[in-house]
């Protein structure tokens, strides 16, 4: 058990969740990478989670479709970008517990090809918004959520990303899995790097490493939103998650104050970077693990970068987030 002891994953284990993770996913060391780098690294192969091609949105599904079961509903209505990994894998989670997924996209339509190839391959229903304002999208799930309850169906809403405190809660039931992997490994990391765009998972990871007592700092690298947003958002959600779970006053009051790097973001979001592009290549060439071009690899752009100036001391940790899919579009390799 982890240093949170049983009473913590028991109040976890409360909290409804239908299961989608193939877990524990694998945690082993990165040899190669870590000889050239001059740090010892690991990885965390949520890309490797179960269903679809595998990704961290796996874990806060798990609680979002155990909520949409006890409320009955019978469709789920969410959005996001044309490439996004987990508009992708809600519908492939809705469709396969009987749930009919709809999807709202920013901008007016987008090329065959990546996530958007898979919706349309699987009859998803995807609207666009015609506006190429990301926030466009939250207006459009309220639009598609009327119209189904208007047509006399119970559909459940979820913002982008699925970025809520219910969701989070999948982040901080994989600490506790990641803790006694690192006890049985025997490894201490110093750091846990973690992309951030809709925040949920960087929150859930905070919260998770308090209730852990966890060695690492989780160090977010934003990949689109502002860094002083990021940060109020992963507290938020944090706090929020902590106390769906039970898990005490004293937990939400001792989250601290999150760490969010920033400049790794350009030149926009879902547009790949040279120093990611770079990044991707040699974690590819050195481990055999692709990273995508989105979020991974931006976030490893980060970490290479910290080790070579000697910001980074200690074992680092490397959440691998998954995101397939998206290698296969213009913006891949």
């Amino acid at each position: 058990m982890t240093a949170a002891g049983p009473d913590a994953a028991g109040r976890l284990d409360a909290v409804p969740r239908v299961p989608l993770v193939l877990g524990p996913t694998p945690l082993h060391r990165a040899p190669r990478l870590s000889a050239e780098l001059g740090v010892p690294v690991l990885f965390k192969r949520d890309d490797l989670a179960g269903v679809g091609l595998g990704g961290n949105k796996l874990r806060g599904l798990e609680y979002i479709l155990a909520d949409v079961r006890a409320q009955g509903c019978d469709s789920l209505v969410t959005g996001a970008g044309p490439q996004s990994n987990w508009t992708m894998l809600a519908a492939l989670a809705c469709l396969r517990h009987g749930i009919e997924p709809h999807v709202v996209c920013y901008g007016s339509g987008a090329a065959d090809e990546g996530n958007m190839r898979l919706h349309r391959w699987l009859g998803t229903d995807v609207r666009f918004t015609g506006d190429p304002d990301r926030v466009s999208v939250d207006a459009g799930i309220d639009h598609v959520a009327a119209e189904l309850r208007a047509a006399g169906r119970r559909p459940y809403p979820v913002p982008r990303g699925g970025a809520t405190p219910l969701g989070a809660l999948g982040y901080v039931r994989a600490s506790l899995e990641l803790a006694a992997q690192l006890e049985e490994a025997g490894e201490q990391p110093s750091a846990l790097w973690v992309a951030t765009g809709s925040c949920g998972t960087q929150a859930g990871l905070v919260a998770g490493a308090t209730l852990a007592a966890a060695p690492y700092q989780v160090t977010g690298v934003t990949v689109s939103r502002p860094e002083a947003e990021c940060r109020d958002r992963v507290r938020e959600l944090a706090a929020g998650a902590a106390a769906l779970a039970g898990l005490g006053a004293d937990l939400v009051t001792g989250l601290g104050e999150p760490t969010v790097l920033a400049g790794w973001a350009e030149p926009g979001y879902g547009v790949p970077s040279a120093a990611g592009q770079a990044a991707a290549r040699l974690v590819a060439g050195t481990e055999g693990v692709l990273l995508d071009p989105t979020f991974g690899a931006k976030t490893m752009a980060a970490l290479i970068a910290a080790c070579r100036s000697g910001q980074a001391s200690g074992p680092q940790l490397f959440l691998v987030s998954g995101g397939a899919p998206t290698l296969f579009t213009g913006a891949g390799p």
